[in-house]
């Protein structure tokens, strides 16, 4: 199973999202994401969130919020377990990203772009502000199937 973390970065009612547009071969080829990626060998999730964006973004988060796990399930990309973080503070200059274009983007606008639909379930209980949280979305090719919250069925395809 692939361990990864992303990152939320918020300012003034927007998100830093990530167009991803560069990179040959990704699973998120035109998707907008929250930065981040891969855990390296022996990293904490919250290591793996800070230095993945300094990486992608050239900034220093200074707080971090951690808000939950979620456990993507696919019959077409390897199992994923991603830790979900949210920061608020952070300093430095953005930098231009490898993998895409980084743009701040205002979160009621956020799910009208082309993103993961799971994605916008995380991003709906991030907003609400709901505690920690479990979510295991599963996916048949690129379409949603199923959403688990914390152990309860929230959606399943027909």
């Amino acid at each position: 199973m692939i361990l990864s973390s992303v990152i939320y970065i918020e300012k003034d009612e927007k998100y830093l999202m990530l167009h991803r547009t560069r990179k040959e071969n990704d699973t998120n080829k035109d998707k907008w994401i929250g930065v981040g990626g891969k855990f390296e060998e022996g990293e904490t999730p919250e290591e793996c969130a800070r230095r993945e964006t300094m990486e992608e973004t050239g900034l220093t988060l200074h707080n971090l919020f951690y808000r939950g796990i979620v456990t993507f399930v696919s019959d077409k990309y390897p199992a994923e377990q991603m830790h979900l973080f949210k920061s608020t503070a952070f300093s430095g200059d953005i930098k231009t990203c490898d993998e895409g274009e980084l743009d701040w983007i205002e979160k009621e606008r956020l799910l009208s772009l082309p993103i993961w639909e799971g994605d916008k379930i995380f991003l709906r209980l991030m907003d609400q502000d709901i505690p920690f949280f479990s979510l295991k979305l599963r996916y048949t090719g690129n379409t949603l199937t199923e959403a688990v919250l914390n152990e309860k069925e929230i959606f399943k395809a027909l």
